[in-house]
């Protein structure tokens, strides 16, 4: 049903375009071709790019290619990245450890301003609308920073205000287990029921202080509290549609995309195969588990590079099938069916899931691909502007008016 469905939605889109739209004059006959130049012409904002997590602690110059990872600045300008939301990711670990979330999160900060520190004629930090128009403009690219896990907030509200300051642009709520805010998909523990009481005071001064609410990795409870509460509206930094992977609830389901429709909000659709396809899903929750046995056989010590090289040489000699690019344009396909064209956008994951990258977007240099096939879906040039940017751009100036709104009463 799902094959069929996806056949359906392309279907419905190329009608859509060949009746609603007006004939293009002058359009490029060629589609990759057109698409390396809209690339090229609009601005791209990825919601989620683990380059900080990835390699703070190796000292990996960004801003020259390199063999390694999913991003640097000559793959990004190939593939006409403008803004990625570099994430500043705290693991779950570390929040029982009063101080660690915070110090830890200030240390990935500090790195990603050395990149721009480093490299000041090649990328810029940006925490606003503006910085990320100011950049395109003069030829960079815009840092922008994500703050994945809002452990570092810890018990004190104001760290909302400081991580502001810092540049913080967004705060996931919470990432693999339930925190001091809310529960997250991933914790069958749920301990609040969805927010926490102080979570429902963060996500107030979130509100306050400009700093858009993001939804991935939260439980479907907190979603819909979440929904409720914010007087701006939110995104998915990093989320793909449910109906492709059942029971997958780090996923976004039909009901809560509607909602987050109506919010105004996006869901910025992953990249990762886990997140795209159930089929995968299952071979990958599959290879895991054989991983964890082989350790357990190996009597190996948990973190040493004899267990590493154990597990990679497992990898290799088992590797899974990754999924098309296709199938990310069939996500867009079944978001714009259900809530429009103005509530999608890319959220890819690079260099957080690694391996599972589809064929065609194994990193930053590949976003042309995926515009070539919405080209060939029937998209008009306006829908992959409002894709590429567009709709997160609009997201964040309405939380941008909110905060300056709640300055202006004197909050």
């Amino acid at each position: 049903m799902i094959g069929k469905e996806r056949a359906f939605h392309a279907l419905l889109m190329l009608s859509w375009a060949i009746l609603a739209s007006p004939p293009a004059t002058g359009a490029d006959p060629d589609p990759a071709r057109h698409a390396r130049e809209l690339a090229h012409r609009y601005i791209i904002v990825d919601g989620h790019i683990d380059v900080p997590i990835r390699h703070y602690r190796e000292e990996a110059d960004v801003g020259v290619r390199l063999d390694v990872g999913e991003f640097d600045h000559p793959r990004a300008v190939e593939g006409g990245l403008d803004a990625p939301f570099m994430s500043i990711f705290t693991p779950a670990s570390l929040q029982s450890k009063p101080g660690e979330s915070k110090a830890f999160a200030l240390r990935l900060i500090d790195y990603v301003q050395a990149i721009a520190s480093r490299h000041p004629s090649k990328f810029m930090l940006a925490s606003s609308v503006a910085h990320v128009r100011a950049a395109k403009e003069a030829g960079k690219i815009a840092l922008l920073m994500g703050m994945e896990n809002g452990s570092p907030i810890e018990d004190d509200v104001d760290n909302v205000d400081l991580f502001r300051r810092k540049g913080i642009s967004y705060v996931t709520l919470t990432h693999s287990k339930d925190n001091a805010i809310c529960d997250s998909s991933y914790d069958d523990a749920r301990t609040w029921k969805g927010l926490s009481p102080f979570g429902r005071e963060v996500v107030a001064r979130m509100n306050d202080v400009g700093i858009v609410v993001d939804v991935s990795h939260v439980s479907d409870d907190t979603f819909f509290q979440v929904m409720e509460l914010s007087r701006a509206p939110v995104f998915a930094s990093h989320s793909s549609a449910r109906r492709f992977t059942p029971g997958f609830e780090r996923n976004m389901s039909d009901e809560m995309i509607r909602r987050l429709a109506e919010k105004d909000g996006v869901i910025m659709v992953n990249f990762g195969s886990s997140f795209l396809d159930g089929g995968f899903r299952e071979k990958s929750d599959a290879a895991r588990e054989r991983e964890r046995e082989l350790a357990k056989e190996s009597g190996l010590e948990a973190g040493s590079e004899e267990l590493r090289a154990l597990i990679r040489k497992h990898r290799a000699e088992n590797p899974l099938e990754v999924v098309d690019v296709s199938i990310v344009a069939d996500h867009i396909d079944h978001v714009v069916s259900l809530v429009g064209v103005d509530h999608v956008g890319f959220g890819s994951d690079f260099d957080g899931v690694g391996p599972t990258l589809p064929r065609g977007l194994e990193d930053v240099s590949r976003y042309p691909n995926l515009i070539r096939l919405l080209i060939e879906r029937g998209y008009s040039d306006d829908d992959i502007e409002k894709m590429c940017s567009g709709n997160v751009l609009r997201v964040m100036s309405a939380v941008e008016r909110v905060a300056a709104e709640t300055r202006a009463r004197g909050g």
